[in-house]
């Protein structure tokens, strides 16, 4: 099976090309695949595929094999591969899990238009929102005195958010004036990652609701441990957001085959 390696802001993800032929794999496939020690190693695996409603699709699968919701920084590395393919030229449209997206980019640089978020719930110790996946967002002071993983894990398992089957789990720290640090435990990889897309805009998103950002046009620049991300959006009198925006560099890794038993 031939395989492409893309990497968005250090969330790296396999892709496989099935324009040409009809592929399934089973859970057992995807997580040998995306472990990094038996199988070629990512934060997720990305089916690429036709679409009679847009440029191309995309399936985007957890490392433990689980799908159905959508990657940020997938989107990105996804529009980054179609470009390389000669797909697309400077934009597109495709379809994935949560619906339509558009995308614009120029050499390296993808902005991927993300959907509406909603605000599902704020508690008194976060905002639960959905911006293409579910995710909790925690604002802490000092991110350096946190013990990440254990208190991320407590959170994604949290009974609150069990009817989800947990969420992803992000703790923002406010650097300056719409400048953010953050660092994402997410579910599916069960760790930390270099940078969630889709945790990036929650971020900016309830940081705009818990700083009163004016309405209209904002932009929040956010640094993950895998590089610098923007967030542009429309902010509207009701707290709804439109226009969500995810800016940031997508790039080839490498490129390959595996053998891998399938059916």
């Amino acid at each position: 099976m031939h395989f492409h390696k893309y990497q968005a802001t250090g969330n790296d993800f396999i892709i496989i090309d099935t324009r040409e032929e009809n592929l399934v794999l089973e859970e057992k496939d995807i997580r040998l695949l995306c472990d990094r020690h038996f199988g070629i190693g990512s934060d997720g695996l990305i089916i690429f595929g036709n679409s009679d409603k847009a440029d191309f699709s995309m399936q985007f699968f957890n490392p433990d094999g689980s799908g159905g919701m959508m990657c940020g920084n997938g989107g990105r590395s996804i529009v980054k591969f179609a470009s390389d393919k000669g797909v697309i030229s400077n934009s597109c449209s495709f379809i994935a899990p949560d619906g339509l997206h558009l995308a614009t980019i120029n050499n390296d640089i993808v902005s991927l238009k993300m959907v509406n978020p909603t605000l599902l719930q704020e508690f008194e110790d976060g905002f639960y929102i959905n911006t293409g996946t579910s995710h909790f967002v925690v604002f802490e002071n000092d991110l350096s005195k946190i013990n990440i993983i254990e208190k991320g894990r407590a959170l994604r398992y949290d009974k609150r958010f069990l009817a989800y089957n947990g969420c992803n789990v992000n703790f923002v720290e406010e650097i300056s004036t719409n400048n953010l640090q953050i660092q994402t435990y997410e579910r599916g990889v069960e760790d930390l990652t270099l940078a969630c897309g889709t945790g990036i805009c929650a971020a900016a998103i309830t940081y705009s609701i818990k700083k009163s950002l004016p309405c209209g046009q904002n932009t929040v620049n956010i640094k993950a441990k895998g590089g610098d991300l923007q967030v542009k959006f429309i902010k509207h009198p009701d707290n709804t957001f439109t226009e969500v925006h995810l800016i940031g560099k997508a790039t080839k890794v490498f490129e390959g085959e595996i053998n891998i038993s399938m059916k």
